[in-house]
């Protein structure tokens, strides 16, 4: 069955919404007034394209079909999910909401992008207030994954773990927001931060780059695999949190922080704070301040991923689910992925070491389908890489789909010979691997016939590759 969602409001966040579901295969329609629209969704998703992929070292599914609509009406009928992402005024959002049901279906989840209303003040007056309920999500929307869900006690359980299992489907987290309040959680930590940031430019004891070199170069990296708490509970060492509150919890009677008083945002300091901003950008544009930004975040979820750690173990989880079984193709596709951009070198392509693991990676693909798996592993035995041939045929850049076909060109008992072609988008040769394996008793360390369910099914295979 399709899925479809409506995203009202194009703008920097409804935009990430639409990326985050088009590319995970939902049809989008999106409605957005701005004559601009189409152009401005286009270069996000052209940023989206190239980012959402390298998360992955598997394909994601095909894209939805994406359709540019001129209604609210015609974007929200036959639509399970709508996306709100107007402007945070209250009486517009309530006027999109009154529209948005009474052409949408009754149990469409609606969830509004909201940064600061509660629920409550989204749903007064609605018609079916149980659909409505707070989705706020980070930009970029198709890279972070924290959504902040805050329901209502007027909204329904129903809709709101139909609302759970989509966003986890997307590859998002759900934060349950138990009670409702003004802003929610993580905008009250940046609104505090943001503050303070203010009156420290104020006062000149800070411009906006030593600000933003203070975050990026200590607290934040902690912050990115930790968070708050944790990070603080390793402060306490082997005392613990009981320790830290214990040392440091007489700071908060000391006067070092302005959080309950806010400079006066005047056109001198506004001026200001922007000159510093702009100097500090440089020369680059918004889109490459972008692409800077997507390149750098996926870089360290990727270092996240392959710790299995934060952020990394959800887009673990999420691969799970997009690794489609492997088939008895004539060659066998035994990989499918874009390549990251932390894969490639100073030349600007992948890098000699990442082929030799791309090949690895189709290797165990041909052990899972053989039968050779993790199980198997466990019970002690496995495949060892005894001799590898590789040839470079073809640049491979950074987000580049590819994908290897393997063959199996001997099955000789505890001997197995495989042959891997990678090959992009066009079907061109990028690079091809000739690989000799040996099967291994773990525990003798030492050659051996594979037992008898895996060699029938690696001699099967070399049959139908023998052409």
């Amino acid at each position: 069955m399709t899925k479809c969602v409506a995203i009202i409001g194009g703008g920097v966040i409804g935009g990430g919404w639409l990326a985050r579901f088009l590319l995970n295969g939902w049809d989008v329609k999106v409605y957005d007034p701005d004559p601009e629209a189409e152009r401005k969704i286009d270069e996000v998703l052209v940023n989206a394209r190239h980012a959402l992929p390298m998360l992955y070292d598997h394909a994601l599914p095909p894209e939805g079909q994406l359709q540019f609509c001129s209604s609210v009406q015609e974007a929200v009928q036959g639509a399970s999910w709508i996306q709100e992402s107007v402007p945070e005024r209250l009486e517009i959002k309530h006027a999109v909401f009154a529209e948005i049901q009474a052409h949408c279906r009754a149990d469409a989840v609606i969830g509004s992008s909201t940064s600061g209303f509660k629920p409550s003040e989204l749903q007064e007056g609605a018609a079916r207030p149980e659909q409505i309920m707070v989705t706020h999500p980070f930009n970029p929307v198709y890279l972070l994954p924290l959504i902040e869900l805050v329901p209502s006690a007027a909204t329904s359980r129903t809709h709101v773990e139909i609302a759970k299992e989509t966003l986890t489907s997307l590859g998002l987290f759900p934060l349950h927001v138990r009670k409702e309040i003004d802003a929610h959680i993580a905008d009250r930590f940046l609104e505090a931060v943001w503050r303070e940031g203010l009156w420290l430019i104020k006062d000149g004891i800070a411009t906006t780059e030593e600000i933003d070199n203070a975050i990026r170069y200590g607290f934040g990296l902690r912050w990115a695999q930790m968070g708050l708490f944790e990070t603080y509970r390793i402060a306490g060492g082997e005392a613990g949190m009981a320790h830290f509150i214990a040392q440091f919890g007489p700071c908060l009677s000391w006067p070092w922080t302005k959080l309950m008083d806010v400079p006066e945002l005047t056109d001198e300091l506004t001026e200001l704070i922007a000159a510093q901003s702009d100097a500090q950008s440089g020369d680059k544009s918004i889109r490459e301040l972008e692409r800077l930004r997507d390149n750098n975040l996926i870089a360290m979820l990727r270092a996240l991923k392959q710790q299995g750690s934060a952020a990394g173990a959800l887009i673990n989880a999420h691969e799970t689910k997009l690794r489609a079984p492997h088939t008895d193709g004539v060659p066998m596709q035994t990989v499918n992925r874009s390549i990251p951009v932390d894969w490639t070198d100073y030349n600007g392509h992948m890098n000699e070491g990442r082929y030799g693991q791309i090949f690895s990676d189709a290797a165990d693909a041909f052990m899972i389908e053989i039968g050779a798996d993790s199980d198997y592993i466990a019970g002690g035995n496995s495949f060892f890489t005894v001799e590898t041939t590789i040839k470079y045929l073809n640049e491979t850049l950074a987000g580049q789909q590819v994908k290897v076909l393997t063959k199996v060109l001997m099955s000789d008992g505890k001997k197995v010979k495989l042959f891997h072609e990678m090959k992009d988008e066009a079907d061109h040769i990028l690079a091809s691997c000739e690989q000799f394996m040996l099967h291994v008793n773990l525990t003798t360390r030492k050659s051996c016939p594979p037992l008898a369910h895996v060699q029938t099914r690696m001699d099967a295979l070399a049959l139908a590759h023998s052409d």
